[in-house]
């Protein structure tokens, strides 16, 4: 995986004072998009044990009460499996720090496995990172939906058009429906 940059000190991208990861690479390249930057899964640059290190090391504050994973496309191919394993040792060391996290995907399109991922074990293999992420709750918001300009409001909080939501994803989860975080 590649990374576009790190926001030591964030305060945009999710409620309270948090550390923001934007990933390098997407796929979805929204029209107007606000990080057209990070569209390169070859630009930015490498995630190493080392930039881990240091991330985590931003992250153990006890003024940091959030981290937020951005892009780029966090749960693209090229970066998921990246992403559940940094995300799986950020709940482990830091249990009571919220996640966020933003993707182009929706909710139900991380949960919807086709026949044809069933048939190719490595796209099966993504399937299961993005849905492990959600089931295993390394996330506790999810902000859903690609960008679209036509739906540009930029009075919505930590989102830039309306078809995106702010999705609690434990109480999803538990009630099996999408039930919205930020309304």
């Amino acid at each position: 995986m590649r990374y576009s940059k790190i926001h030591k000190l964030d305060v945009s991208n999710g409620e309270g004072v948090g550390v923001a990861l934007f990933v390098q690479g997407c796929h979805f390249q929204c029209k107007n998009c606000f990080n057209s930057e990070t569209w390169n899964f070859n630009g930015g640059k490498e995630w190493t044990l080392s930039i881990e290190q240091r991330f985590l090391e931003l992250i153990d504050k006890p003024y940091i009460t959030r981290v937020s994973i951005l892009g780029g496309e966090p749960l693209a191919d090229e970066n998921v499996q990246t992403i559940f394993l940094l995300l799986q040792k950020i709940k482990t060391r830091f249990p009571d720090k919220a996640i966020w996290l933003y993707t182009g995907y929706t909710f139900e399109n991380i949960f919807c496995k086709s026949i044809f991922d069933l048939l190719d074990n490595h796209q099966s293999q993504i399937y299961e990172y993005r849905n492990k992420i959600l089931k295993d709750k390394y996330c506790d918001v999810l902000v859903d939906g690609q960008y679209i300009d036509e739906l540009k409001d930029i009075s919505l909080k930590f989102r830039g058009s309306s078809n995106q939501r702010i999705i609690n994803v434990k109480k999803s989860l538990e009630e099996n429906q999408v039930v919205l975080y930020i309304k």
